[in-house]
């Protein structure tokens, strides 16, 4: 009974009705911008809702079993101030800085500033005013904080290239290219252990349970990572599975910093600064490194280059792919997107195409497609 109770006040945290709008919002302005660029939707417009707890679920479920087996015990007033930064990050849509290592630190630090002004945030039930930092639970907070990176990074590598989506922008010879977006919420439900006496302040007939002569409860919290870049230089393919395996490096540096806090406790505080610091620095070195050189995706002399595949199309089925360059289609030389078509047009029955792979490879595809609907191929080109 007392896990169910626990279940059900999962769903009355704000953060985890503003995550699901905004999952919604992410989907629905991605397809509206690909609809105004392209005239076509890419990716079935929920995709965003359709993965935002799915990706997670395991890593929450191994996550919280290993939390609460190791007794990690998080302040609630932290999850308080957490749901808040949150929250905030995630309305604003800037999910640049809705990475975990910022979202723990930003909590700490609200705490700090409405303890350390005597400022607060009224609630109805309760009033918040912050806290004061402890390295009692400052420890466990950086252990999570590390996984959560971690399980960031994992998420980025296998999730940032569908996550992309094409933009067009002029190059400085006035020609058109293209750049990927990836913007991307994930959800993780958290089953966190805090401590009985904090809870007896605001809710006092929340369901606890006794170790010794201490009193502790669970609370199913709905934590939530976001994620955004920009590849122009790299395709997404080449690009997120390398800026994800460095996340995820990150995060079990973290671990390893705050496991120091068992010997000098201010680690723990070190080590959410320096996780901090260092996706920062991470983002930081891909934003410059992506906006400097020429744009992986662009017209090219050699042949008519695949901005993407629609998906469930013909052109999926034939395994093309981004970044692909179609050198000829029925036989025939194809330089650009009216040539392409009109050569498409040629065979009835079979659509024979010859493409240069990302290794510069020559491969043959082909395909069943019907006389004058060339749009069935499901390709977007520059």
């Amino acid at each position: 009974m007392e896990a169910l109770m626990d279940i059900g006040r999962f769903f009355v945290n704000p953060l985890l009705y503003i995550a699901l709008l905004a999952a919604i919002l992410l989907g629905y302005f991605r397809v509206k911008k690909e609809r105004k660029l392209f005239r076509t939707r890419i990716v079935w417009g929920w995709r965003e809702f359709g993965h935002l707890l799915k990706d997670g679920i395991l890593y929450a479920l191994i996550f919280s079993v290993l939390f609460s087996a190791i007794g990690l015990t998080v302040s609630l007033e932290w999850l308080v101030a957490l749901s808040l930064v949150s929250a905030l990050i995630v309305i604003s849509g800037i999910y640049y800085l809705a990475s975990f290592a910022y979202l723990a630190l930003g909590a700490i630090g609200l705490g700090w500033l409405l303890a350390n002004y005597g400022w607060t945030i009224p609630f109805g039930l309760f009033d918040f005013g912050g806290y004061a930092a402890a390295w009692n639970w400052l420890l466990p907070v950086a252990l999570i904080t590390g996984a959560m990176v971690f399980l960031e990074g994992r998420l980025v590598a296998r999730r940032g290239e569908e996550a992309s989506s094409p933009r067009l922008e002029k190059t400085s010879r006035g020609l058109t290219a293209v750049f990927y977006k990836a913007k991307r919420l994930w959800l993780i439900p958290l089953l966190l252990v805090v401590p009985g006496d904090l809870l007896d302040a605001y809710l006092p007939y929340w369901p606890q349970f006794t170790i010794g002569s201490s009193s502790f409860s669970f609370i199913l919290f709905p934590a939530v990572i976001g994620f955004q870049s920009k590849a122009r230089k790299s395709l997404p393919v080449h690009l997120y599975p390398k800026l994800g395996n460095q996340i995820w490096v990150l995060g079990l540096a973290i671990i390893v910093l705050a496991l120091f806090a068992y010997l000098w406790e201010p680690m723990a505080l070190i080590a959410l600064v320096a996780g901090a610091a260092g996706r920062a620095g991470i983002s930081l070195f891909s934003l410059l490194n992506e906006n400097k050189g020429n744009h992986a995706v662009a017209p090219q002399a050699t042949g008519v280059m695949i901005v993407d595949v629609l998906a469930d199309s013909p052109a999926e089925k034939m395994g093309l792919v981004r970044g692909e360059i179609i050198r000829k289609v029925n036989g025939l030389t194809v330089t650009n997107e009216t040539e392409l078509y009109e050569a498409i047009q040629i065979n009835a029955a079979h659509c024979r195409l010859e493409v240069l792979d990302h290794n510069k490879e020559i491969r043959l595809r082909q395909h069943v497609i019907f006389r004058h609907d060339h749009y069935r191929l499901g390709l977007i080109v520059v």
